[in-house]
């Protein structure tokens, strides 16, 4: 099921963290212009509208079917759109609709299995379910070969849920659901969402609750509630079924009739129009947590989706904090310094939608002043609008933004859900179209009115506190004694093309030409086994600081840099690994030529300004603070060093931001020097994928690249280590966690060893699948997590394997107890078996074709195969290696490499209620250990 249940129809660009504002003040000077070349380039990208042709019928129950033809690759996405959300649910009964969206995977009178375990089964991708406030969704992409089993599944839990929905299945997801709730609510910040619904709508608005609902509603759901629910809602006149890709419309209308012709239709329902509820004044609310810096967020409601105000409030919330060259983002972050983290964002709903401004502060910062200026910031542009060029820009943000999404037909954001979304809350599959019209015909004026009409009052303002560290002290009271008294107080990849440039730069191309996109990705050797323990986190940060300024020929600010990537409908991003560096840019091909003269700038020459390198290392800092709240990093952090030993070159942090000593002591130089003594030609590779051809593409790569000088490189030493000895558990307390982390780890041989397609399956079938063994256990057995996995961490030399196991806090030791017994029993009395293998091989060859469908898919997969010297036909003879496979062979590797008695455990939770059951399993030796782990008494 889906994650993260605060879902809109639609959302404007946003930053990842937040921003907020208050009272006012004197008006700032106005926001610095748009230099004369942005402007320019802004001018000349113009971003045609997308086209999504579709066939639309309607059988006679009164389902709604839209089918798109895209033969690029032989799946069809399946995306079920049911006209029913939290928004539907009546008083006492919230949460019913997430509820019943987790029903509907456990079985049909016809099809009655595990729904997720069936589907990855026969290689479904995107393969989920989500609700949000208006509607419940289904989806999955399956090889055309299995549409008929997805469609007979499908249309079987439409039409004949109730024969096999008994009261141990509502107790079972109930449990799920629950753990759920628990689980983003134990995230810092997890209690926002639910503040701000609960502040800013009215008593008896459809949207005055949350999507996930109340504890005390889901333990009172009945089976007749659940089944007139399903009576209610589920009926195929309620619903838009969306097939897109390998199909034609005459084999659509064949397939849909046959299998769901037959379902009688629902009864007929009311839909809610319009209720914006505009408020009137400031309402003001405080919530504490324990979270490393403070936060505000400000809110207004607003008209919702498909509205005239939507596409002006959008491009609003763009300017105001929606990129790094916004306004609440340069005066905030980069200016003042005051905001680790700004976003603004229109969130529309079907009925209403909410505008959003989001503020993380940093610490030790005065809040009320960066509310102050954030609120000035406000006011200039709800006086003034927008400039022309800052709306241009904004224009083709959202214009590239719907132009990537018309890449994929399946999952979020893909062709099947854009009309899917617009047939069930417009009834025109093309609203999309009046959308981007709206988009482009936007003028200053019309967003200044927009913002003068709904954000001059009504918001409500949530500031959350971190919690303070608090403890209790030995007083020597012997309360026994009574107080004194006193006074009272598998797939066919397109190849890789090779090329050298004049410098000995290798060029690597994949050419997809399905849409007009490219995908450039600069791969270094380094990593963060580049770094040592005195610089750990420098491989990172000096990847993270290009964007911020370059040096070459035509200097450019980060300002500039991000102006000019949105006028060119482009965007960057950097990312490191274990191993190596990689410079990422996904462009458009019609600006593909003024793209590369900026990409090359900033590989080439980044100037790493002393003053953004100041707060990028402040920002560092408090990210850091921010990962040892979170449980999940927090056992990341520290498990390296405790699987290699403190000495070994992967030894450092998994997330790659360093430690506090190590980051607090990097300089300007520290950065100049590394970019100098990595990013070489002769050490990188320049891998491109999508809408061109090498004779396009070398002529253009060299003129960019051509001029960079080779060097000489440094060695890197990854040593092979033994396991560690016996079994050791780690302790990491977490005062007031509602749930406990479990993480189980030990040494895997590298990405590349001969046998890394068996150990895939392995892998896949003890815990890295929905059906694999430690998931149906603690799930869907137990129901004591909302999830558990395992993964391999890629890496060059010896890789951590490792397992994942969010519990409920009552049930820690209980649940330890049970993966320390699957340890066991994979390698031993429980052996593989042929139904499991053949389940891991299904899912792991079925569904190669809908992993590769966007470029940026395409060019992970190459990337893998480059920087781990995987075969170059890797991904091309995966399935056959997998099929051949046996139970022995498996069975084999697990008792060789799954070591029962030499994992290391490590649990993040509060010591108070877990610490003694867990010292009772007497697995092996326990340690307490802090968040960097230090051993403690």
């Amino acid at each position: 099921m889906h994650l993260f249940v605060r879902s809109f129809i639609r959302s404007s660009s946003c930053l990842s963290v937040v921003l907020g504002l208050s009272g006012a003040s004197a008006l700032a000077a106005p926001a610095k212009p748009v230099p004369a070349a942005v402007a320019k380039a802004a001018a000349q990208a113009d971003i045609p509208i997308p086209d999504i042709p579709y066939t639309k019928f309607v059988l006679k129950n009164g389902l709604t079917v839209l089918v798109h033809e895209d033969h690029k690759s032989p799946v069809v996405a399946v995306n079920t759109w049911y006209h029913v959300g939290s928004k539907n649910e009546p008083a006492g009964k919230t949460g019913f609709a997430h509820l019943f969206e987790h029903l509907m995977f456990s079985g049909s009178q016809n099809f009655n299995k595990t729904f997720l375990s069936a589907l990855e089964g026969i290689g479904a991708t995107d393969l989920n379910g989500t609700t949000n406030a208006d509607r419940t969704n289904y989806f999955e992409t399956v090889p055309t070969s299995m549409l008929d089993f997805a469609l007979f599944a499908e249309s079987d839990r439409m039409g004949h849920l109730l024969g096999v929905l008994d009261q141990k299945k509502l107790d079972l997801q109930r449990g799920v659901v629950q753990n759920e709730k628990r689980q983003n609510e134990n995230q810092p910040y997890g209690l926002v969402y639910q503040t701000i619904t609960e502040n800013t709508w009215p008593a008896g608005h459809p949207y005055a609750h949350t999507v996930i609902g109340s504890m005390d509603d889901l333990d009172a759901a009945s089976m007749n509630d659940v089944q007139t629910w399903f009576k209610t809602n589920y009926g195929p006149s309620n619903v838009v079924l969306v097939l897109a890709g390998d199909i034609t419309p005459a084999q659509a209308r064949e397939k849909v009739q046959k299998y769901y012709g037959d379902i009688p239709p629902g009864p007929p329902l009311q839909h809610q129009h319009d209720w914006v509820v505009k408020r009137t004044g400031t309402h003001r609310s405080t919530l504490q947590d324990r979270v490393p810096q403070a936060r505000i967020v400000r809110v207004w409601n607003v008209p919702g989706a498909n509205t005239p105000e939507e596409a002006l409030l959008d491009l609003a919330s763009h300017v105001l904090g929606g990129a790094k060259s916004s306004r609440l983002y340069q005066r905030l972050v980069v200016k003042e310094q005051l905001a680790t983290g700004v976003s603004a964002s229109d969130n529309s709903k079907e009925i209403a939608g909410q505008f959003e401004i989001d503020l993380t502060a940093r610490p030790g910062v005065d809040v009320a002043r960066m509310e102050s200026i954030a609120d000035e910031e406000l006011r200039r542009l709800m006086q003034s609008g927008p400039t022309e060029d800052e709306l241009r820009l904004a224009k083709n943000a959202f214009l590239a933004n719907y132009t990537r999404r018309v890449e994929r037909i399946g999952g979020f954001g893909g062709k099947s859900d854009l009309l899917a979304q617009c047939t069930t809350f417009t009834g025109n599959p093309d609203c999309y179209k009046v959308y981007l019209e709206r988009i482009k015909a936007a003028t200053p004026a019309a967003v200044r009115k927009a913002m003068q009409d709904w954000l001059s009052d009504g918001d409500f303002i949530l500031q959350v506190n971190p919690f303070p560290t608090l403890a209790a002290e030995n007083t020597g009271l012997d309360r026994s004694k009574g107080a004194p008294l006193g006074h009272p107080e598998a797939l066919h990849l397109p190849p890789m093309q090779a090329a050298t440039l004049s410098n000995g730069m290798k060029i690597v191309l994949a050419e997809r030409h399905g849409a007009p996109v490219i995908n450039l990705s600069t791969i270094l050797d380094g990593g963060f086994a580049s770094d040592d323990r005195a610089t750990a986190g420098l491989a990172s940060l000096t990847l993270r600081m290009l964007e911020e300024g370059t040096d070459g020929k035509t200097p450019r600010t980060a300002l500039a840099i991000t102006q000019e990537l949105e006028a060119l409908g482009a965007s960057l991003g950097t990312s490191t690994n274990l191993d190596g560096a990689f410079v990422n840019l996904n462009v458009l091909k019609s600006t593909l030529p003024q793209a590369l003269g900026l990409y090359a700038d900033l590989v080439l020459h980044p100037a790493f300004p002393q003053a953004d390198f100041e707060r990028l290392q402040r920002d560092r800092l408090v990210a850091i603070q921010r990962e040892k709240t979170v449980p999940r990093a927090m056992a990341l952090r520290v498990l390296p060093g405790l699987v290699y030993g403190p000495d070994h070159a992967y030894a450092l942090p998994l997330t790659g931001t360093g430690t506090e000593a190590s980051v607090g002591r990097l300089t300007r130089a520290d950065l100049v020097r590394y970019h100098d003594t990595w990013f070489k030609p002769n050490n990188a590779t320049l891998l491109v994928v999508g809408d061109t051809t090498m004779a396009e593409l070398k002529p253009m790569l060299e003129k960019a690249f051509g001029a960079w000088k080779p060097g000489q490189l440094p060695h890197k030493t990854i040593a092979t280590v033994a396991q560690p000895q016996g079994t050791t558990v780690y302790l990491i307390d977490r005062p007031g966690a509602l749930q406990s982390e479990i993480l189980g780890a030990q040494l895997a041989p590298p990405r590349n060893t001969p046998e890394a397609v068996p150990l895939n399956l392995l892998n896949d079938l003890f815990g890295g699948t929905f059906s694999s063994r430690l998931n149906m256990n603690l799930r869907e057995d137990k129901h004591w997590s909302y999830g558990v996995g395992t993964g391999l961490v890629a890496a060059e030399g010896q890789r951590i394997w490792y397992s994942d196991s969010p519990v409920q806090t009552d049930k820690t030791a209980d649940a330890l107890r049970e993966l320390a017994r699957e340890y066991v029993d994979i390698g031993g009395k429980q052996p593989v078996t042929q139904q499991e293998l053949k389940q891991a091989q299904d899912n792991a060859t079925l569904g190669l074709p809908g992993e590769f469908e966007t470029v940026g898919q395409l060019s992970n997969a190459y990337a893998a195969i480059l920087q781990y010297h995987l075969p170059e036909d890797y991904y091309n003879t995966y399935t056959a290696k997998a099929l051949a496979a046996t139970p022995g062979q498996v069975d084999a590797l697990a008792k060789r490499l799954i070591l029962p008695k030499q994992p290391v455990w490590i649990v993040v939770g509060d010591m108070s209620k877990i610490e003694a059951g867990i010292r009772a399993l007497n697995l092996g030796e326990v340690r307490r250990i802090d968040a960097d782990g230090k051993p403690l008494p």
